[in-house]
């Protein structure tokens, strides 16, 4: 396979200092570099190194994507098949993660089970500075993990991968002991494709400062993991059915918005800090959850429409759209998964991006460091303990 391209250019001390004041979360501020991926909130496009991502959804699969991210071209057919080879040599899971996957209470959240096996394996497979062997061998091994600890939460054994499948359905057959159709590993392989990376997002960043330290690819991937976990990132996606179950009826939708909106409830699936209009993830991701439930995508497609109006109505100039998190619901239910399997399956998209950014970053590293701008007092006279 060919070699990892790199960014080639790490933002100046300068550039990362000339802005000392922020109203708070970094917003405006250019931390990194990126050959990666571009985020056009304005108008609503995505870009993976140079390929917008209308073209890449509907006509490749994940692992061709993983290629391109990592590797900075679309593979031919010997590149893909080669890396479809490694990602089958890699689906085994090493018997200290087993062990503690089951020692895990079925309780567990499952973001929290992927975290805990990753790190696990990372504490016996990972030595050194990232490599590209290294991010092969944990974004084939991301859906292994998540199958294995689902079906031991069940009462039911882990299952081995089948080579002959691809990443996609071989997460399918892991988590169910069935060879999935052909429908339901399109929308999948649709999914992952769309949410392999995006830009400089909080769980990026996050895997990007930690590999800055020059920390290994997996202490990066489980800091990363931990910010994906948190409901203004990627958490929220079964609180979309929570929601639509709420509102029940498209007859009620009206009212339930308007009431919703109006006593400071949030619309999940709608808003994004980026995108001031239609997320472009949401717009492919409407299309698939269409195909895969035509009766119940009228239902979802009306509340859309409806709160659209309604925020306009109601906060008019916030321009708050559809997000990618609305239609990740409805197409991850079509396909069988269960709610709180949402975010996770994020990550087995999303490990494929956190890994070329670990890699971008090591290529040509600078330890990340922004300043904070204190608060608090400055001349406080100090008393010792016995007489405070």
């Amino acid at each position: 396979m060919s070699t990892p391209i790199s960014s080639n250019s790490q933002i100046s001390q300068k550039e990362t200092t000339s802005a000392t004041k922020n109203k708070g979360g970094l917003e405006g501020i250019v931390a990194a570099t990126t050959a990666i991926s571009k985020v056009e909130g304005e108008i609503g496009r995505l870009i993976y190194r140079g390929y917008n991502i209308h073209d890449l959804a509907r006509t490749t699969i994940f692992e061709e994507i993983v290629h391109l991210l990592w590797f900075g071209h679309l593979p031919n057919k010997r590149e893909l098949e080669q890396l479809q080879e490694r990602f089958a040599t890699e689906r085994t899971i090493p018997e200290n993660v087993m062990v503690t996957l089951r020692s895990l209470p079925a309780s567990t959240e499952p973001m929290d089970a992927l975290r805990t096996a990753v790190s696990a394996w990372g504490a016996v497979a990972i030595q050194g500075k990232p490599t590209i062997d290294q991010a092969i061998a944990l974004t084939a091994r991301f859906p292994l993990f998540l199958a294995a600890f689902d079906r031991l939460r069940r009462g039911l054994e882990p299952l081995e991968s089948k080579p002959e499948l691809g990443h996609a359905a071989n997460y399918l057959y892991l988590l169910t002991g069935e060879i999935p159709s052909e429908e339901h590993v399109k929308g999948l392989n649709a999914y992952l494709v769309l949410l392999a990376d995006h830009g400089m997002n909080a769980s990026t960043f996050t895997a990007r400062i930690v590999a800055s330290t020059e920390s290994d690819i997996s202490s990066s991937i489980v800091a990363a993991i931990g910010a994906l976990k948190g409901p203004l990132h990627g958490g929220a996606p079964s609180k979309v059915q929570d929601m639509l179950r709420e509102i029940g009826t498209l007859e009620k939708a009206d009212a339930w918005i308007r009431e919703a909106v109006s006593t400071g409830k949030k619309l999940m699936g709608f808003g994004h800090r980026v995108y001031k209009t239609t997320d472009p993830r949401a717009e492919e991701l409407r299309e698939m959850a269409r195909l895969a439930d035509a009766n119940g995508f009228v239902f979802t497609r009306g509340v859309e429409e409806l709160a659209i109006a309604i925020l306009e109505e109601l906060k008019p100039g916030r321009r708050l759209y559809t997000n990618v998190e609305y239609y990740s619901a409805a197409l991850m239910a079509s396909v069988g998964l269960k709610g709180d399997l949402f975010t996770p399956t994020f990550a087995v998209s999303r490990v494929a991006g956190w890994s070329a950014h670990v890699l971008e970053q090591i290529n040509n590293n600078r330890l990340i460091r922004p300043e904070a701008e204190y608060t608090g007092p400055t001349d406080l006279a100090f008393k010792p303990l016995n007489e405070r």
